[in-house]
């Protein structure tokens, strides 16, 4: 009988260390198992052999007839563990897909995988010929390129220098309304190379597309969000985060991993080049590239000839009421903006960082407020379905017709969201052909389930959230509105500013990429805030200086690493007194941190408890891993957060 520790696959197993079962064949380790946990049969990885343990042991239950993971790939998934603490159970969700069958389907990939062809792409410019060359060794590289500047077609060079050399890519991109448009991209020069992976995806469909990335023999390009860095690919060579500053790389969930830390780390295992594209860099990744002498690489001239890269842009003032005559949420010229680019049969886009239909429902004559019973937040109204929901816990009811405290009819719904934007361009052009993209979207809605035909320009109205702020390019689209430029910007948070240039940046980057000339109205309550300011201006080394100088005052990141924890319990009183006792442990355990608060969340109650938190501030991040491992069992935190709300 021979030995071997496995790393289960199971929300149920809370251990930190491998467990031992028996198996009368030798197994490589990076085996593919099944074993029984506490009656029940799970997915397994052989992480290495061992001797003869003193307790009795469970038998391997099965073998799985596929390859064996990576090597990197195990030793990544140690170093996140202990990066990331988590438990072993939880990572090993990392490495291998969920519900693998029995009966394993055959490969889908033809056997001989056609040469990477690039002669239906147009020539490099000189400065995308330039940044080619400068990223010629293996590195860790910043591209720093405006919107429209070509990045893409530079991943897309790369990756086939990568794929000439032997070795796989992983594309990565922030949201999963974006791997279509790249996908495309890629497909057109790698073909049946690229593997899109993404969790929304069918189950069957994931999974298939899993296998094939561990069964390969031959390069691949996997493309999707942060989970595809952990594809099973044999020789990574090329790591591509695109957008690289979108805080969706950072895993909410244990374990709580930036995708960037991560990437870096295997990029080292494998000696692998690592890219970080972004038109608006997060300030942390910039000052990295900077104090450690990595290239920045910059790209300032839009890759499409033909038409000026120059936008023109009109700041709206929102307490300006005589500019609202005509609507309370699109001002006079907006209005006329939409009207023009509908007369042109060109594509608009309105963006408002706000779901539902109203965000605030109360009564005029008493004040009730719609509140969640469980949160204490506002219910946001959803005219669609005429009911109020709570965007935390998902608790929803059927919209009021009177007060509930005291009868009265004068029940009002304020302050719009991106349905209620919706009602109001079919009000105005209702002859316009208007679709609606956010995170409220059912399946068939999403939006890359219509990116082909949005191209086309079958949409005339584009609303929505950020999820069309972020990479793509339409060439039909050349009106912007920004129905509300100050929704992030503030909110008590160290990360307010730069969220809001990004976003605001980003956004402005859908128009103007050369296709057809670019019309921006921004509607503001703050129209000469500096933030807003640079952003139109496209001035990021300015704001990036300012908001340093501010974080390296108030000690944020990056000249410190946070942990958030987060105490919750039933009444105030409990939390408050919970979260003073914990912060006296800290100060007296002897770690090398500055601990502030405690103090109320900004959600200060969820779920029917009231949460306090502390924000632990380090020099030395393993001072944080201690105070975790500290920790009670009953404490929520988050190391490296992207925010502290």
């Amino acid at each position: 009988m021979n030995y071997y520790l496995v790393w289960v696959r199971s929300n149920r197993y809370h251990g930190h260390e491998a467990l031992t079962y028996g198996s009368s064949e030798r197994l490589e380790t990076g085996s593919i198992v099944e074993v029984e946990l506490q009656k029940e049969t799970v997915p397994g990885v052989v992480t290495g052999a061992t001797t003869k343990p003193r307790f009795k042991t469970k038998p391997v239950s099965r073998v799985l007839d596929l390859p064996a993971l990576p090597a990197h790939l195990l030793r990544l998934a140690v170093w996140l563990k202990d990066y990331y603490p988590a438990p072993v159970g939880i990572i090993t969700q990392q490495l291998l897909p969920a519900g693998l069958p029995k009966k394993l389907p055959e490969a889908e990939r033809p056997a001989a995988l056609p040469e990477p062809d690039l002669s239906g792409l147009p020539p490099l410019t000189p400065e995308q010929a330039k940044a080619l060359k400068a990223m010629s060794e293996r590195n860790t590289y910043l591209l720093h390129g405006i919107t429209g500047s070509g990045k893409t077609r530079l991943y897309i060079e790369l990756a086939a220098r990568t794929i000439a050399a032997g070795r796989s890519a992983i594309v990565l991109t922030p949201e999963i309304s974006l791997t279509s448009q790249l996908a495309g991209s890629f497909r057109q020069v790698f073909g049946d190379r690229v593997v899109v992976m993404h969790s929304q995806q069918a189950p069957a469909e994931r999974r298939q597309a899993w296998l094939e990335a561990a069964r390969a023999k031959q390069p691949l390009i996997i493309i999707g969000p942060r989970s595809a860095l952990f594809s099973p690919v044999r020789k990574p060579g090329l790591i591509i985060l695109d957008e690289a500053h979108e805080t969706a790389y950072k895993q909410e969930q244990a374990p709580q991993y930036q995708t960037g830390r991560v990437a870096s780390y295997l990029a080292g295992l494998t000696r692998s080049t690592l890219l970080l594209g972004s038109a608006t860099p997060s300030v942390s990744d910039y000052y990295l590239a900077e104090h450690k002498g990595k290239p920045v690489i910059e790209l300032n001239e839009l890759a499409t000839e033909g038409h000026p890269a120059e936008i023109k842009v009109s700041v709206v003032d929102r307490k300006d009421h005589s500019l609202f005559s005509r609507s309370p949420y699109l001002s006079l010229e907006l209005i006329k903006a939409l009207e023009a680019a509908l007369g042109r049969g060109e594509q608009s886009l309105l963006y408002l960082n706000r779901r539902g239909t109203a965000r605030l429902v109360l009564c005029e004559n008493c004040g009730w407020q719609a509140a969640c019973p469980h949160c204490d937040l506002p219910l946001t109204y959803h005219g669609d379905k005429h009911e109020l929901r709570c965007h935390s816990c998902n608790h929803h009811g059927p919209a009021p017709g009177s007060c509930p405290d005291c009868g009265h009819a004068s029940v009002i719904f304020k302050t719009a969201g991106t349905k209620a934007i919706v009602e109001e361009v079919e009000r105005l052009f209702p002859s316009a052909r208007i679709a609606r993209f956010d995170t409220d979207n059912a399946r068939a809605e999403r939006f890359e389930q219509h990116y082909e035909a949005i191209k086309r320009g079958e949409v005339d109205i584009l609303v929505g959230t950020q999820l069309l702020a972020k990479g793509l390019d339409l060439p039909k689209l050349s009106t912007l509105g920004i129905i509300l430029a100050d929704t992030s910007l503030y909110l008590p948070d160290f990360s307010a500013q730069e969220r809001t240039f990004q976003l605001v940046s980003q956004v402005l980057g859908r128009i103007g990429r050369g296709h057809v000339a670019g019309r921006a109205v921004i509607q503001t309550y703050h129209p000469d805030h500096p933030v807003l300011l640079d952003a139109i201006a496209n001035n990021y080394k300015r704001f990036y200086n300012n908001e340093l100088e501010s974080r390296r005052q108030f000690m944020f990141p990056p000249f410190c690493y946070l942990l958030k924890i987060s105490v919750r319990r039933a009444s105030i009183k409990a939390a408050e007194e919970a979260a003073l006792a914990l912060k006296a442990d800290i100060e007296t355990g002897g770690y090398k941190v500055r601990v502030e608060g405690p103090a109320p969340s900004f959600y200060e109650r969820f779920q029917n408890k009231y949460q306090w938190q502390l924000v632990v501030k380090a020099k030395d991040r393993s001072e944080l891993l201690k105070v975790i491992a500290m920790l009670p069992a009953n404490l929520a935190y988050d190391i490296d957060p992207m925010d502290l709300l």
